[in-house]
């Protein structure tokens, strides 16, 4: 990677008259931001479609893109929409929050009337080009999701037998009856993909690249897990035999429970992996670089048994190690431009791992204060082939988090940074950041605006009231534009060419 920074900003972050952020104006309004200010990158959080908790790493689909970020605008502008229909629902009173219930209650209807006009469109070709070049994961997916609304929203589990068990006959009986709908959720992810190609290119002629982020394990209630049950560790009724988590250690006593399913590393190492294959094919057709979560998983992970209440009785099992990384830069090119999220606690055998893959980890300088010297988030431990952050999105932002820290850490980082506790910390973590020998830096975009809790976006192992937080409009005014790439060139981070 070149010495470069960038911002974390989710689309749901971004602004729109319509509820939640979309693929539209405001997108590449954020991109000119990124531009002006110096920006070399836009980090995203994943962008599958959202199930129950709006988490983006519980998606309905390892595939698909959610539908919410589909832009009203832009399909006014196509015919698809009158202006009043994308305008007429009401999509929530605060525009600093998404209102995911409002979303779910009306976004449905003013994309199914887009979808009924083109249906009357004679030029379908841009349509069935895009279904043959998903063919592998698309009618999967819509048959899903349209059996999702046939049987009122329950999870796969809790359908009729025969298609839980995807049965011939039932996939054929359902394929006809549902027809109409299978293909307007496939006409959405034409729609998606479309706008999200067209604002790459946008983002790329400004000298923009974007950062995505695949979440190590799929839900339960997928596509995924429903329609390639051989690929995951499920018993005969197609139950998990044990799920993901954390063990218990120093922040939680009784570990993290996930619940997600665990892979058969056996069973996708004797397919050439050619499902991770191609689902990080997709990604960087979507994006220039791509964060990998919870990379030690890859190296060994913890599996709780499927029905216990906590993490506290799971155990470790060996993860795929090297070879699965071998094989999807075989398949992927040598290069794969991937960060590894390698955060929390890592054993030899995880370093190692990361050391053998070449690839870029991480340094958070929230983690950086606690013990002493050789603590390594501290920024005279970082190396080059790293990404620095000062908080993630699992993190409080930067101003609820040194609120909120104890007075050894506050005096720790103030005596560190050369800053008085009376004076505020945003500046001199931002300038750490820049500092860093770190190759990349990413900073989010609260802490820019020096934003407390009330802006955080995910609390972990919490539910409700999460990825929430919205900008509001002109909140990036030109000044701060002018002062970021100042702060930017004076660290060398800057774009060539600038």
């Amino acid at each position: 990677m070149e010495r470069s920074s960038g911002i974390l900003c989710p689309v749901t972050s971004l602004p729109s008259p319509h509820g939640i952020g979309t693929l539209g104006r405001a997108a590449r309004d954020w991109v000119d931001f990124l531009h002006r200010s110096g920006q070399r990158w836009w980090q995203v959080l994943p962008i599958g479609p959202t199930s129950y908790g709006d988490s983006p790493y519980q998606p309905f689909s390892a595939f698909a893109g959610n539908p919410y970020f589909i832009d009203l605008d832009t399909l006014a502008e196509e015919g698809l929409l009158r202006p009043e229909e994308a305008a007429a629902p009401d999509w929530g009173d605060d525009p600093q929050q998404v209102d995911y219930g409002r979303i779910y209650q009306h976004r449905e209807g003013v994309l199914r009337a887009a979808y009924q006009r083109a249906k009357k469109q004679t030029d379908q070709s841009g349509f069935l080009a895009f279904c043959r070049k998903h063919i592998h994961w698309l009618g999967d997916y819509a048959l899903f999701m349209a059996l999702k609304g046939h049987f009122g929203g329950r999870p796969w589990q809790e359908w009729e037998e025969d298609i839980r068990l995807r049965e011939p006959a039932a996939l054929r009986r359902y394929r006809t009856l549902l027809k109409d709908d299978i293909a307007y959720h496939k006409y959405l992810q034409y729609l998606f993909f479309k706008q999200w190609a067209a604002l790459k290119e946008y983002a790329a002629a400004q000298g923009v690249g974007i950062i995505g982020d695949i979440p190590l394990y799929v839900s339960m209630d997928s596509a995924d897990v429903w329609s390639n049950p051989q690929l995951f560790w499920l018993d005969e009724e197609r139950q998990p035999r044990f799920v993901a988590g954390c063990p218990p250690d120093y922040f939680s006593p009784t570990g993290q429970l996930w619940g997600n399913p665990l892979y058969d590393w056996e069973r996708m190492k004797r397919s050439g992996y050619r499902w991770w294959i191609q689902r990080l094919g997709l990604q960087l057709q979507c994006c220039d670089l791509v964060r990998i979560d919870h990379f030690r998983g890859f190296s060994s992970f913890w599996a709780i048994p499927f029905g216990d209440e906590t993490a506290q009785g799971g155990h470790w099992e060996t993860g795929p190690g090297l070879p699965f990384f071998q094989a999807l830069k075989k398949a992927l090119g040598d290069d794969l431009p991937l960060i590894a999220e390698d955060l929390g606690y890592l054993t030899p055998d995880v370093h190692k791992l990361l050391e053998a893959s070449g690839f870029p980890g991480m340094k958070v300088l929230q983690f950086a204060f606690d013990g002493g010297s050789d603590n390594a988030y501290l920024p005279h431990n970082h190396r080059a082939n790293s990404v620095v952050y000062i908080g993630t999105h699992d993190n409080d932002t930067l101003a609820g988090w040194f609120e909120k820290a104890g007075e050894h850490t506050r005096r720790y980082a103030a005596d560190y940074l050369g800053f008085s506790l009376e004076e505020g910390c945003s500046a001199p973590f931002l300038r750490a950041a820049l500092a860093s020998v770190c190759d990349l830096c990413i900073f989010q975009v609260q802490d820019l605006l020096e934003l407390g809790s009330e802006a955080r976006m995910n609390t972990p192992s919490t539910t409700g009231g999460n990825w929430c937080w919205r900008l509001t409009p002109g909140a990036l005014g030109p000044e701060l534009a002018e002062s970021l790439c100042q702060k930017t060139a004076a660290y060398g981070r800057l774009p060539a060419g600038r």
